[in-house]
């Protein structure tokens, strides 16, 4: 039984994730498939230990980052996100992406290797990660995504940037159309010019089958209103009739159960790979 449900899982996700143009082709481009990344997420959190010191917290990471994660070829792509408006406080998010699944397992393996030759003394080895891991709690969660073709490329910038992720649950019962959420892509998220960027993935690895996630980057905060106004106004422009649009969103929301979290976090620039 949890085979076929593993199964089904993974026929709607290729039904909802193939069928879109890659965003590094142009639009003269002829149509191909889809690749897409796998993304790991961990979740931990700040030590509650009273006398843990964080003023050197970011020193400590990018020392971490430059002699690691910066120098593995493996992870394409990674960056550290703080909380801005979420339930918990004390969280930190730690994303890797890689190109194949099986990276990720060699990756862990690169990472070792690039760890002993920073620090070869066993003794300074063992220390640093014993400063890096004070700051965190033991506890943590780990999932595994993988990426959906329905994207806009994050533009570049030193600065922090804001990421609204919204976390919804497929409904996965056949009645929704992925077709009705690639229109809507098309005609009203793709034509956004509040984005800064913006990410859509699914479970492949975790405690929740059902997640999907989409990922919108802001420069600040207030950007987040103002883009849902935008939407607003570009989905009245994609569908005049009232009557035509209520019934095309109605289809839409059919493959999601309706329940869905909203989470806001900040990333750490310093730490963006």
């Amino acid at each position: 039984m949890k085979t076929i449900a593993k199964l089904l899982v993974f026929v709607f996700m290729i039904s909802l994730s193939g069928v879109a143009m890659s965003q590094e082709e142009t639009e003269q481009s002829q149509e191909q498939a889809y690749e897409p990344v796998y993304i790991t997420m961990t979740t931990t959190h700040w030590s509650d230990n009273p006398d843990a010191d964080f003023s050197d917290w970011l020193e400590t990471e990018k020392e971490y980052f430059e002699n690691v994660t910066s120098k593995n070829d493996l992870i394409i792509s990674s960056g550290v996100y703080t909380h801005y408006f979420t339930a918990d406080n004390s969280e930190v998010v730690l994303v890797s992406v890689y190109r194949t699944w099986e990276d990720i397992e060699k990756a862990n393996d690169v990472n070792m290797e690039l760890i002993e030759k920073a620090w070869p003394n066993e003794d300074e080895r063992q220390a640093f990660f014993d400063k890096q891991s004070s700051y965190y709690k033991a506890d943590h969660k780990d999932e595994i995504y993988q990426s959906m073709s329905y994207m806009i490329p994050e533009t570049e910038s030193d600065e922090s940037r804001i990421f609204y992720v919204r976390s919804s649950d497929l409904a996965m019962d056949g009645k929704g159309s992925p077709e009705k959420f690639k229109e809507y892509y098309e005609k009203v998220t793709k034509k956004s010019k509040k984005l800064k960027g913006y990410y859509t993935h699914r479970h492949l690895w975790g405690s929740n089958s059902r997640e999907m996630s989409e990922v919108y980057v802001f420069d600040k905060l207030g950007e987040i209103e103002e883009f849902f106004e935008e939407q607003e106004e570009l989905a009245a422009s994609a569908w005049n009739d009232e009557n035509e649009r209520g019934e095309f969103m109605k289809e839409m929301n059919k493959l999601f159960t309706g329940k869905h979290s909203d989470y806001v976090y900040r990333s750490v620039p310093e730490l963006m790979k």
